[in-house]
């Protein structure tokens, strides 16, 4: 095979934004839900808790930046104010905030301290603020808009670099309201007049994605289980749909065939929507506990590390991403049940994807695009993301066969598409070499960031990848083949 000047394959529309490649690399991050529920044993605090409650014992940013990057993680997303309205920096627009507090007289910035220490442990951070604030006087009414976008504006230009900014879809309900104790509710359509919020964000961090239930960056995975459905396309139509939407009549709302393909939104976000127009890849959020802030009643119920990885597998090995929450405890560190299980979820991931038993094998595909090398089935094992192997266009059916040298046994194998030119492969089938007959091993669908196929232990000296339907010439990044042993058939 010889360099040509064969031309890469038209993007299969539509493709992700730069800021959305560089947001599908980091796969694995954590949440850190603190704040004054932290201390009220609370999940959603009413408003009118003290300021003066605030004051942990042990404030470690660098104990919790540390362990995330130790576990893997590639970044932390810190919810500096929640539906309470409570700050975690000194706000100039409110003083319901960590300025009020006694802890260290009022002269700390909690959101300053995790930046910087994620900086120092190299890794990425974020902010969620909070669209409801069961504190405000002015929720509800326009007031309220112009000191949401002022806080916006301190997060996104005082604190560095941010790699996401998380928008959360509660919104209205009762609260304190500055004294009023009353049921408020808001037009979710109209109210936040989000195209012109979310360009707080594009103007200060244009590197930043956005997460909402409907983007514009990243949707939600349409739960809190941490699972994304199978399969889980990158893509969705958003006409009719905004931050917040839903409910039971939203399928009489929006009458397109889209929705119609749904029983409810969650199943939505859930699967995605192979003919969308827009690129909108999910993202899992799950604790690693049954709440979201710490409880000591909780201490017992973390996550095992076996549970960690099944999610991971139902997450990232489905295209998404997985933010898991992992709260401060009182001290203001992580408790030790939690670090344990995350030190013991990361030696499982090593233990499995240390080692790619398919790059020993000999490689062999029945088309390579322009005969050329930059288009060879070698791509396929050599670890750079941004080579892959693809075909001619209009090829029925494209495959490629591994055979090794010796017999080699495996269960977990890993699949990439090379995502800038989009999502391309619709079905696929895995198979292996019984006595010189293939058999099926995996059927599947979508592939895009990353699919983790997961199978019975299995022995055998060739494998077969066959791209069965697809709009579009595959180009297929990765095939890593792996094996785990601590797992039971």
């Amino acid at each position: 095979m010889t360099p040509s000047t064969a031309q890469a394959p038209e993007p299969f529309s539509p493709v992700p934004s730069l800021r959305q490649l560089r947001w599908h690399q980091h796969e694995f991050y954590g949440f850190l839900h603190f704040g004054l529920n932290t201390f009220t044993d609370k999940e959603w605090g009413y408003g009118d808790e003290s300021p003066e409650l605030f004051a942990p014992t042990a404030f470690d940013a660098d104990q919790i930046a540390a362990i995330a990057a130790e576990v893997g993680m590639s970044g932390l997303i810190l919810t500096c104010k929640h539906h309470d309205g409570f700050c975690l920096w000194p706000s100039r627009y409110t003083d319901h905030s960590v300025k009020s507090s006694p802890w260290r007289d009022g002269k700390v910035d909690v959101v300053g301290e995790m930046a910087e220490a994620c900086r120092r442990h190299q890794i990425l951070f974020g902010v969620y603020l909070s669209p409801w604030d069961r504190n405000h006087a002015d929720y509800g009414r326009p007031a309220y808009l112009e000191y949401y976008r002022n806080q916006l504006q301190e997060l996104t230009t005082e604190y560095g670099e941010l790699f996401e900014v998380w928008f959360d879809g509660a919104n209205g309900g009762d609260g304190y309201y500055g004294g009023a104790r009353e049921h408020r509710r808001i037009d979710r359509r109209t109210y936040y007049d989000w195209q012109n919020t979310w360009q707080i964000v594009r103007r200060n961090q244009p590197d930043a994605t956005m997460f909402s239930d409907v983007g514009p960056d990243v949707r939600w995975v349409g739960n809190e289980k941490g699972i994304a459905g199978d399969p889980c396309w990158s893509t969705l139509s958003t006409a009719g749909l905004y931050p917040g939407f839903g409910g039971d009549d939203w399928v009489k709302e929006f009458e397109t065939d889209m929705v119609k393909a749904w029983a409810s939104d969650q199943e939505m976000l859930n699967q995605g929507y192979r003919q969308g127009d827009s690129w909108l890849p999910a993202e899992c959020d799950v604790s690693i506990r049954p709440g979201w802030f710490y409880h000591a009643s909780e201490d017992d119920k973390v996550k095992s590390p076996e549970l960690l990885l099944d999610l991971y597998f139902k997450s990232v090995g489905r295209g998404a991403s997985l933010l898991l929450n992992l709260p401060p405890n009182q001290r203001g560190q992580f408790h030790p049940n939690d670090v344990q299980s995350l030190i013991e979820f990361r030696q499982r991931r090593d233990e499995i994807f240390s080692q790619n038993l398919a790059s020993g094998a000999y490689i062999t595909a029945n088309n390579t695009r322009g005969d050329s090398r930059r288009f060879s089935a070698q791509n396929l094992v050599d670890n750079h993301p941004d080579t892959y192997w693809s075909t001619y266009d209009n090829l029925p059916m494209a495959e490629v066969i591994f055979e090794f040298p010796e017999i080699v046994t495996f269960n977990v194998i890993s699949l990439r598409e090379y995502l800038p030119l989009g999502q391309r492969v619709e079905n696929f089938t895995l198979e292996i070499d019984r006595d010189g007959i293939w058999q099926a091993y995996h059927s599947g669908t979508a592939i895009g960031n990353r699919r983790l196929v997961r199978g019975r232990k299995c022995t055998t000296k060739r494998i077969r990848f066959r791209c069965v339907d697809s709009p579009a010439c595959p180009a297929i990044s990765e095939f890593n083949l792996h094996l785990d042993l601590k797992t039971v058939d």
